[in-house]
């Protein structure tokens, strides 16, 4: 008899090498675990698992962040432990997130900071579904627990109330033009669409939502005032100017990272302190580029699974207008920053998740990211439509249901023609074949 991990014919069998956390083998998973298995010595010791290490650090932190081992006489406010409570738990997840989340294909500046993204996505879905379970005005005030200026009516603001270019009567003579492109939302679509062409890499495809955006604002004047804007705010200065600067920007990036020779060479083997610092500094940037393969026109499912990314994107960018609507949240508050930051860093990651999934030549299933960022865009969308019940009295528009009926039935009979000359190609190849 062989010993156990002994064939008597071949010698010892080598176990199989262990699957990386992603869901299908792809150049981008061999990258990954091609800079994973390659660590300077210098920095080594931050790629090596020290869970137990850091589970001692926690529970020495939540020992004396929870005044344990003090008398009860300091537990005098119970709202003010109610409330450190949750963030001490949420703080204990993300922890866990850090050190066991599952890994995704992006492995700058560490694995751990990815793990502690997905974890923070867990956590704004968690938060997604509790507020789904309040009431409106509960929904409104619970946010005030997140920031104090919150749960106070806001006054929303229309740019489409005076459209002209040249107002004689005022001291400024353009001051409809000048207000405009002053306003904090010029600065927010130029960054936006630089971060979008790095996520997505592709500019037909952003220049598709670009447009799309710009018909979807349009559809929904009459339930956001926000929305209303003059036909040279909408079509000039957001699509022609700001828009397009961030993609030009964001095209440029991606070229520059899309052909830079990624040779990495470790801190301990360079020679200047120059070199060591340039080097650590580039630990934040990627440690290898992927090239996104959209091909939109390869086929009708191709076609529909890309449309449907395009979906997720728009409902994304118009479900944060209306949920800063219904729940109050001004503009400037800092909570938007923090979802769009959120959003931006969990889309890096599901985008590239998604596109391996689309050029999947077996069978394959959506990576951990992919799948959280639709189930956040679906409860994003919940808690619109119940929050936003009787909020928008207004009835839609004729025109808009005209020209998305139109729409959706010249898309379903692309697709159908699309499908039935492909059918017919398909037969005739057959019957070639068979002559």
């Amino acid at each position: 008899m062989s010993s156990p991990g002994i064939d008597s014919d071949s010698g010892p069998i080598v176990p199989p090498p262990p699957k990386f956390e992603s869901l299908a083998r792809s150049d981008s998973e061999i990258k990954a675990r091609t800079v994973l298995s390659d660590v300077d010595p210098w920095t080594a010791w931050f790629y090596k698992p020290h869970t137990l290490i850091f589970s001692f650090i926690g529970a020495a932190l939540l020992v004396w962040a929870s005044c344990a081992l003090q008398s009860e006489e300091h537990d005098v406010d119970p709202a003010l432990n109610t409330k450190r409570g949750v963030w001490a738990v949420i703080a204990v997840f993300l922890g866990y997130c850090l050190l066991q989340a599952p890994a995704t294909i992006l492995v700058r500046p560490h694995p751990a900071f990815w793990r502690f993204i997905h974890g923070i996505a867990v956590v704004y879905l968690v938060f997604l579904t509790f507020l789904l379970f309040q009431d409106r005005d509960g929904a409104r005030q619970f946010l005030k627990h997140l920031h104090p200026d919150l749960g106070v009516e806001l006054k929303e603001r229309s740019y489409g109330t005076d459209c002209r270019i040249y107002t004689p009567e005022r001291s400024n003579k353009f001051s409809n033009v000048y207000d405009t492109l002053f306003d904090e939302y010029v600065v927010a679509h130029t960054i936006g669409w630089w971060c979008k062409a790095i996520t997505i890499r592709n500019e037909p495809f952003l220049w598709v939502l670009s447009i799309a955006f710009e018909f979807a604002e349009r559809s929904f004047i009459h339930m956001l005032p926000n929305f209303n804007e003059c036909w040279w705010d909408s079509f000039v200065l957001d699509v022609l100017i700001c828009n397009w600067f961030g993609i030009w920007a964001g095209m440029k990036t991606v070229k520059y990272f899309d052909g830079k020779t990624y040779n990495w060479v470790g801190v301990s083997q360079q020679k200047t302190i120059i070199d060591k610092a340039r080097r650590a500094l580039g630990q934040f940037t990627p440690a290898y580029w992927d090239k996104d393969e959209w091909n939109a026109l390869q086929g009708p499912w191709r076609f529909l699974e890309v449309l449907a990314c395009g979906v997720v994107f728009l409902s994304v960018e118009v479900m944060g207008f209306f949920l800063k609507f219904i729940l109050w949240i001004p503009p400037l508050n800092p909570l938007n920053s923090y979802r769009l930051a959120v959003w931006w860093m969990i889309a890096n990651p599901a985008i590239r998740e998604y596109n391996m999934f689309l050029q999947a030549s077996g069978p394959a299933k959506l990576g951990a990211f992919c799948w959280l960022g639709i189930c956040l865009a679906i409860m994003e969308f919940l808690v619109c439509v119940k929050f936003g019940r009787g909020l928008f009295p207004a009835p839609v528009p004729s025109y808009v249901i005209w020209f998305w009926s139109m729409v959706i039935v010249a898309l379903v009979l692309f697709l159908c023609g699309w499908t039935y000359r492909n059918y017919r190609a398909s037969r005739e190849k057959k019957l070639k074949k068979s002559l």
